[in-house]
């Protein structure tokens, strides 16, 4: 078992040699969920990736909506709506 500082001592050192600018390691958990989501990835097996028991609990917390995916569901309603008329 680690003690959470010595996983965050690790990961602090290997983004030091890998030249990477400092993310905390937390981030990464919101940038994996928008990622997977964004993706195709279904919101029930993010959330269980992720150790949720809440689905809801996933995308309130860790997805974040993004311009792509405002302007995706835009385009979509917009032929959904043209097809209509």
């Amino acid at each position: 078992m680690y003690y959470p500082d010595a996983i965050t001592r690790l990961h602090d050192k290997i983004l030091k040699r890998a030249g990477i600018e400092h993310i905390r390691l937390h981030d990464l958990r919101h940038t994996f969920a928008t990622t997977a989501l964004q993706n195709g990835v279904d919101i029930r097996t993010v959330s269980g990736m992720l150790g949720h028991f809440d689905v809801g609990f996933t995308l309130r917390t860790y997805t974040h909506v993004t311009t792509a995916a405002q302007e995706e569901a835009a385009a979509t309603m917009g032929k959904f709506v043209g097809a209509r008329l």
